[in-house]
């Protein structure tokens, strides 16, 4: 089938460079990367397995676990102090 494309200057190039570098038509060069370009889009590749890594953290050194809820409790009579004055 005849028609008539217009490209852009880059895709123009690249498709002429091909051309020249394989030895071969321009037609063919186009037809060849058009097909590519049909096939790659219908075949999904198969995606990789989601994998988490788990990553030993500790709390730095001279925290205590235990005092982190009074910690807490703390800041939010603080907060709780704060809102009623104003």
């Amino acid at each position: 089938m005849r028609t008539t494309l217009t490209l852009d200057d880059d895709v123009a190039d690249f498709l002429k460079d091909q051309s020249r570098l394989h030895n071969k038509p321009f037609k063919q060069v186009v037809n060849e990367v058009l097909r590519r370009g049909m096939t790659s889009s219908s075949k999904s590749p198969e995606p990789l397995p989601f994998k988490i890594v788990p990553n030993r953290s500790g709390l730095a050194p001279g925290i205590d676990p235990h005092k982190l809820n009074q910690l807490n409790d703390q800041l939010d009579a603080e907060d709780f102090a704060e809102e009623s004055v104003q």
